[in-house]
């Protein structure tokens, strides 16, 4: 029986095979769901609309208050994190676009780049945006681009930048889900991750933060992001990838410094 999270995704999407096809997943996989799985939470949020504290109320309920809040710039952080987790996971949803199209922008390069996804997002229409990230990321076959440690460090997928991060993901408690096909290298992933240390959902040292960046992001995920911005079939993606290079850049600098 579906819980009423998944229920109200597939009548956001339209229907199973229109909620399998946004996500770039089988039809018989979302028929087998009883609730989202949660490897699928940020995925099916960009898709359809529906919040992960809806979809998965038991992994996205809300903090405990605590004595100790979360520090301001790491709570932005966290959110700067889990946006690019949603938009590499799946196309965005109309809902989503309509919620970019509202974001505001300063004169800073993350300001600007901020301003510039609003622009793309004003006149983006969802099924050119889902067709858009088809091409780049899925394909028939593959698509433009492999958003993947593994590959941009070695050229091949599941190399050893993915065995090293399982390894370290282990260390810190971070297990992969039963059933998760998609390899944990994958950008929106880590980007995932990476929100978890900056909102203490994942218990991380500001040490730990600052190694697992500088081993599992650094090296190329800028690269990505500028791959992202040059790439053929980009048009609303351009500025996702200006974005995620601007704020990669900030994100290396400021763990320099915290050195």
């Amino acid at each position: 029986m579906r819980d009423d999270g998944l229920d109200r995704a597939i009548d956001a999407a339209g229907g199973v095979a229109q909620l399998a096809r946004k996500i770039g997943i089988s039809q018989p996989s979302v028929s087998n769901w009883n609730k989202v799985p949660a490897q699928r939470v940020m995925a099916v949020e960009a898709a359809t609309g529906v919040s992960r504290n809806e979809l998965r109320p038991d992994l996205y309920s809300e903090p405990p208050v605590s004595e100790d809040p979360i520090d301001p710039v790491d709570a932005a952080r966290a959110q700067e994190y889990l946006l690019l987790a949603s938009l590499l996971s799946a196309a965005p949803s109309k809902k989503l676009l309509d919620q970019l199209a509202a974001l505001t922008g300063d004169a800073t390069p993350l300001g600007r780049a901020h301003a510039a996804l609003a622009e793309a997002a004003v006149g983006a229409v969802a099924a050119k945006v889902e067709r858009e990230y088809f091409d780049l990321f899925v394909g028939l076959g593959r698509g433009e681009l492999l958003p993947y440690a593994s590959y941009y460090l070695t050229g091949f997928l599941n190399e050893r930048p993915l065995s090293r991060l399982r390894s370290d993901l282990a260390a810190l408690g971070i297990a992969r889900v039963a059933g998760n096909s998609e390899p944990e290298d994958h950008a929106s992933i880590l980007c995932e991750i990476m929100a978890g240390f900056a909102s203490r959902r994942f218990a991380a040292s500001s040490d730990v933060q600052r190694a697992f960046f500088e081993k599992h992001i650094a090296p190329w995920m800028e690269r990505l992001f500028a791959d992202i911005e040059s790439a053929e079939n980009a048009t609303f993606y351009r500025a996702v990838g200006a974005l995620g290079r601007a704020f990669i850049e900030i994100e290396t600098e400021a763990f320099t410094f915290a050195n």
